[in-house]
C-alpha cells in the first residue's frame, strides 16, 4: 500500500507532467492553429485599401482601420472563441459538428437513423435532462416537437461545415500568394507577374505533400517558424511605433471607428470586407481543438499570438501615418513598413509562415470531414490516425489531394489577394455566424444558462458578424461567389448522401431476415462450411441484413463462424473503455 507522502509526491509529479504536456501542446499549436491568424498582417491593410478607401493626410482612414482591427481581434477571437466557444467542446473535439453533437445529446433532434435505447449505455452519449430543465426549457421542447426544425438545424450545420471546407481551399492560396507577393518590391513588374504564381503553386504542392506525416510531426516542425514570425512582427511593430508615431495607441479608441465610418460612409462599410481578414483563422482554433486541448490553445493565443498581432497592426499604422504619399494597395502592403535592411530575411520568414498558416485550416478540414462521415453526412473516405496519443490527429489522403488541386486552381485563377480575400472573408463570416447560433443553443440546452443570456450572446456577436458579413457579401461578383459555389456543391453531396444513408437503413430494416431462417436454410441449400471466421458489417443492431441472403444463395460455402458486426456512430467522439464494445452470442 502506498503511503500518503508517496501519493502526494506522485500527484505532484503527475501535475508537473500535465503542465509540461499542456505547454508542449501550446507550443505545437503555434505551428498548426495560429499560422493563419499570425500571417493576417500580410494582407489586411492591402485588401482594405484595395479599392473602396484611400489613405489621406488626416490619417482618419488608417487610424479607423486600426481601431476596427483592434476591437475585432479583441471581441471575436479573444472574448468569443478563447473564453466562450472553446468551452463548448465535445469530449475534446471542436467544430460545428461538435456543437451539433452536444445539442443532439441534450435534446431529441438527431436524424441518425439507427439510434437505439442501448446507445444510452454509453455514458458520454447519455442524454442529460434534469427535471428542472425538462420543465422550464421551452427552447428544448420547441426543438424536439417540430421535425422541420431538426432538418433546418442539420442544414445550418452542413452550411457551416461546407464553408469550413471552402475556407480550406481559399486560405492556403491567399496565405502563400500574399507572402510571395513581397517579391514585387525587389523585382520588375514583368518578372514579378510571371514568378509569383508558379512559386505559389510549388509551395502549395510541398505543403500538401507533408500532410501524411501527421499533425504532431508537422506541428513540431512548423511551431518554431510561427514563433520566429510572431517575434519578428512584434519587433517590427515596436520599432515602427517608436520610430514613426508613438501616439498611434490613441487610435485604439472606438471613437476612431465612428469617425472612419462617418467620413467614408458606404465605401468605409464596403472596406470592412478587407478588415475582417484580421480574424481569419479564428474558427481554426475551435475546429482544431481535437488536435490539442482547450488550455493549450488558450495559453498560446492569450499570451503570445494576440499581443504580437496587436503590435504588428499598430506598427504598420504608425508607419503609414507618417507616409501619406503611399496611396495604392500596392504601396500599402505589409512589406513597405519593413526596413530595407531586413526586408529579405523577413520575406523568407513570411513565406515559411504562410505555409504554416495554411496548416490550421487543413487540419480543421480533416477533423470536420471525419465528424461528418461519422454522422452519415459525407461519403466514406480513408481516415489515417497519425498519433497514438491524441485521438483527433488525423490525415485523409483523398481530401488532402483534392484540397491541393483546388488551392492551385484558385491561385492560378484569381492571381491577386483582393479577389481571394473577398472569397475567404465570406466563408469565414458564414462559419462564425453558424458557430454563434449553435453556441447560443448549447448555452441553453447544455450549460443550462438562462435563455436571456444566450439571446444576449447571439444578439451581440451575431450583430458584429452580420455587419461584416453584409460588407463581404456585397463583393459577390469580385470573388465572394466562389465559397457560395463550393458550399452549394458540397451541401448537395452531403444532403444526398445523408438521404441515401437513411433510405438504405430503412430498406435493410424492413427486409431483414431472422437468424432461424438462416439456420434452417443452410441444410436445404447444402452449403459447405469452411474453417475460419467471417465478418459481415451491417447497420442493423439485430437481425440479418437482406443482402446476406444473396450471399448465401449464390456462394457454395461460407465460414464456419460468422460474426455480424454493427458499427455504431453516435454523436460522441469517444466512449469509455468498458462501454466501447459490446458482444452477443
Amino acid at each position: 500500500m502506498m503511503d500518503p507522502e508517496s501519493q502526494k509526491g506522485s500527484s505532484s509529479a503527475s501535475k508537473k507532467d500535465s503542465w509540461k504536456n499542456v505547454l508542449l501542446l501550446a507550443y505545437q499549436s503555434l505551428g498548426v492553429v495560429y499560422g493563419d491568424l499570425g500571417i493576417s498582417p500580410l494582407y489586411v491593410y492591402k485588401s482594405t485599401f484595395a479599392e473602396d478607401i484611400t489613405h489621406s493626410d488626416t490619417n482618419e482612414e488608417i487610424f479607423g482601420v486600426l481601431s476596427f482591427v483592434f476591437w475585432t481581434l479583441t471581441l471575436v477571437p479573444l472574448f468569443k472563441y478563447v473564453f466562450i466557444v472553446l468551452r463548448a467542446d465535445d469530449n475534446g473535439e471542436g467544430g460545428t459538428f461538435a456543437l451539433y453533437s452536444l445539442i443532439c445529446r441534450h435534446a431529441e433532434v438527431s436524424l441518425l437513423p439507427n439510434r437505439q435505447v442501448a446507445d444510452e449505455e454509453l455514458s458520454t452519449y447519455k442524454l442529460e435532462c434534469p427535471p428542472e430543465i425538462n420543465n422550464s426549457s421551452k427552447v428544448k421542447s420547441v426543438l424536439e416537437k417540430h421535425k422541420n426544425l431538426h432538418i433546418a438545424l442539420l442544414i445550418v450545420v452542413l452550411l457551416g461545415t461546407c464553408m469550413v471546407i471552402g475556407d480550406g481551399v481559399l486560405t492556403p492560396a491567399i496565405s502563400v500568394f500574399s507572402a510571395v507577393s513581397g517579391l514585387e518590391l525587389s523585382m520588375s513588374k514583368a518578372h514579378h507577374e510571371y514568378a509569383v504564381v508558379p512559386i505559389t503553386c510549388l509551395i502549395l504542392i510541398g505543403l500538401f505533400a507533408l500532410q501524411h506525416y501527421g499533425t504532431h510531426r508537422v506541428g513540431t516542425f512548423f511551431a518554431p517558424i510561427v514563433l520566429v514570425w510572431l517575434l519578428c512582427i512584434s519587433a517590427l511593430g515596436i520599432y515602427n511605433i517608436a520610430h514613426w508615431n508613438p501616439n498611434v495607441y490613441q487610435a485604439l479608441s472606438p471613437i476612431y471607428m465612428y469617425n472612419f465610418l462617418k467620413k467614408t460612409k458606404k465605401n468605409g462599410w464596403m472596406s470592412l470586407g478587407g478588415i475582417l481578414l484580421c480574424i481569419t483563422g479564428s474558427e481554426a482554433m475551435f475546429a482544431d481543438l481535437g488536435h490539442f486541448s482547450y488550455t493549450a490553445i488558450q495559453i498560446a493565443f492569450t499570451f503570445l499570438v494576440y499581443p504580437a498581432l496587436i503590435l504588428a497592426y499598430m506598427g504598420q499604422a504608425a508607419y503609414l501615418s507618417m507616409h501619406h504619399d503611399l496611396t495604392s494597395s500596392y504601396q500599402i502592403g505589409f512589406y513597405v513598413s519593413v526596413p530595407e535592411s531586413v526586408r529579405w530575411p523577413v520575406l523568407v520568414v513570411a513565406i515559411l509562415a504562410s505555409v504554416v498558416g495554411s496548416q490550421a485550416i487543413i487540419s480543421g478540414t480533416f477533423s470536420i470531414i471525419n465528424q461528418s462521415q461519422s454522422l452519415g453526412c459525407f461519403p466514406r473516405v480513408k481516415v489515417v490516425h497519425t498519433s497514438d496519443k491524441v485521438h483527433g490527429q488525423i490525415y485523409i489522403p483523398e481530401i488532402n489531394w483534392m484540397l491541393m488541386i483546388l488551392c492551385i486552381a484558385v491561385a492560378v485563377g484569381f492571381r491577386d489577394t483582393k479577389h481571394m480575400g473577398n472569397a475567404s472573408g465570406l466563408a469565414v463570416m458564414t462559419v462564425m455566424l453558424v458557430t454563434t447560433c449553435l453556441t447560443s443553443l448549447v448555452m441553453v440546452l447544455c450549460w443550462r444558462k438562462p435563455p436571456l443570456l444566450a439571446l444576449a450572446f447571439l444578439a451581440f456577436f451575431g450583430a458584429v458578424e452580420l455587419f461584416y458579413f453584409s460588407a463581404s457579401f456585397m463583393k459577390f461578383l469580385e470573388g465572394a461567389w466562389l465559397p457560395i459555389l463550393l458550399a452549394l456543391i458540397l451541401m448537395t453531396v452531403m444532403l444526398v448522401w445523408h438521404y441515401a444513408t437513411i433510405k438504405k437503413y430503412e430498406f435493410d430494416l424492413h427486409n431483414k431476415v431472422s437468424l432461424d431462417w438462416l439456420l434452417a436454410l443452410g441444410p436445404v441449400l447444402g452449403i459447405a462450411r469452411v474453417p475460419g471466421i467471417g465478418l459481415v458489417y451491417t447497420d442493423l443492431v439485430s437481425g440479418i441484413p437482406a443482402n446476406f441472403s444473396r450471399f448465401v444463395t449464390n456462394l457454395p460455402a461460407f465460414h464456419a463462424v460468422l460474426v455480424f458486426v454493427c458499427v455504431k456512430h453516435v454523436p460522441s467522439p469517444t466512449s469509455p473503455p468498458p462501454s466501447a464494445t459490446s458482444s452477443a452470442v
